[in-house]
């Protein structure tokens, strides 16, 4: 039914790859293809299907890209790669045909920065060439417009306040780890904060605004307000929200070894001079640093994910609260990977599920909120992330 090609090794890809390989009713043949192939076919071993062929592809390198595209031939490309390089993937796809899904939304190299407007802008031509590409559909971004537009659908006339609310309650027992590439995620959180109120965006210091919110099964975290791109579409695609943040927790440990990092110029992006080599300090970190892909063995405890809504039903204030809890040792324990890495890769596996079953097929550039729901909340407590729900209660925001 599916020939589906997944391009990254790291810890989200070989999520995908093995919840691929699990649902071999929809994906009939896969490749992994990576700057490194010795990675992929690890990742083969592992899963333990040798029909699963591998390749090895420089993700910044079109004319490589189109190649490996032509000669494999599939139907779907899964973007796990970096979000440097989803513009030239994206270039890939439209030369040899191929439609598209990633999990993040692209930013340039030289800058931390990240919008949709440089994805968005591929709109008409992948819409000319009757391709579907589909943005951002890991967990969040991904699963948080899902469940936006789950609840819009449902439960809401108008949507008016959404807070997206993440914790990692886990120990990796490191003194200082990240869940995901390192450079992504240091970038991502070092930066301004960002928030849309009243039709405005209002910017913040990195990790200014913070509070107490109480997660199920876990109780209560200190919550930081970050930008997350998500909100970007959100806002564009249910308009009658008047506000919109991300919050995300993070350990006192973790902040002063971030605030160090920082202060002694570890999380510069720009190139230094060493020994007469040019060198970016925040790669040289992440080299250092543990590598994500590691961290699963020793892992404890869950994270928790959802949105917390509020709005209007027949002219009366509801409140809504969706979210799934996942086990980091669970999600170790099916694929060798621990849960942030399984929160992002199971939802880019459905969102590939969706396009081949039909569901979600739109020529252009889409967000996930704009395709219906439905099928991919099934699908979400079939594949390994069960949601729970929660009615008119206190959202703590």
């Amino acid at each position: 039914m599916g020939r589906v090609l997944i391009i990254g090794a790291g810890g989200v890809g070989t999520v995908v790859a093995h919840k691929v390989a699990q649902n071999a009713d929809v994906f009939t043949d896969i490749m992994i293809a990576s700057r490194t192939k010795e990675k992929c076919d690890k990742i083969v071993e592992a899963i333990g299907n040798p029909n699963i062929k591998t390749a090895k592809v420089d993700a910044d390198n079109v004319d490589e890209l189109v190649a490996l595209f032509n000669d494999f031939k599939p139907e779907m490309v899964i973007n796990v790669a970096l979000p440097y390089q989803d513009l030239t993937i994206m270039e890939a796809c439209l030369k040899a045909g191929v439609n598209y899904l990633d999990t993040a939304n692209y930013e340039p190299k030289d800058e931390a920065h990240f919008e949709y407007s440089w994805q968005w802008a591929y709109h008409e031509r992948f819409k000319e060439a009757g391709l579907t590409a589909i943005l951002g559909c890991g967990f969040d971004p991904g699963v948080s417009g899902i469940f936006t537009a789950y609840a819009a659908k449902h439960y809401f006339d108008e949507i008016h306040y959404l807070d997206i609310v993440d914790c990692n309650a886990g120990n990796h027992h490191k003194a200082f780890a990240t869940n995901f590439n390192p450079e992504i995620n240091i970038r991502e959180i070092t930066q301004n904060g960002r928030y849309y109120e009243n039709g405005k965006w209002v910017t913040t210091k990195p990790l200014e605004i913070h509070k107490d919110l109480t997660y199920p099964n876990i109780g209560p975290r200190d919550s930081y307000l970050l930008y997350h791109e998500e909100l970007e579409s959100l806002v564009k695609n249910f308009p009658t929200i008047k506000r919109a943040r991300f919050w995300m927790t993070f350990g006192q440990e973790y902040l002063t070894h971030l605030r160090v990092i920082q202060n002694i110029g570890m999380a510069r992006i720009d190139e230094v001079d060493y020994n007469g080599m040019k060198i970016v300090p925040l790669q040289f970190l992440k080299a250092v640093l543990p590598n994500p892909q590691d961290l699963g063995e020793n892992y404890e405890g869950e994270t928790s994910i959802g949105c917390r809504i509020r709005g209007i039903k027949d002219g009366k204030e509801r409140t809504y609260y969706v979210y799934n809890n996942c086990s980091h040792q669970e999600a170790y324990k099916e694929t060798g990977m621990q849960g942030v890495s399984y929160t992002t890769g199971v939802p880019a596996m459905i969102g590939a599920m969706m396009f081949f079953k039909g569901e979600w097929k739109r020529s252009g550039v889409n967000n996930v909120e704009e395709f219906n729901p439905d099928p991919f909340m099934e699908q979400l407590n079939k594949q390994g992330l069960p949601w729970h729900e929660e009615f008119d209660k206190d959202l703590e925001l």
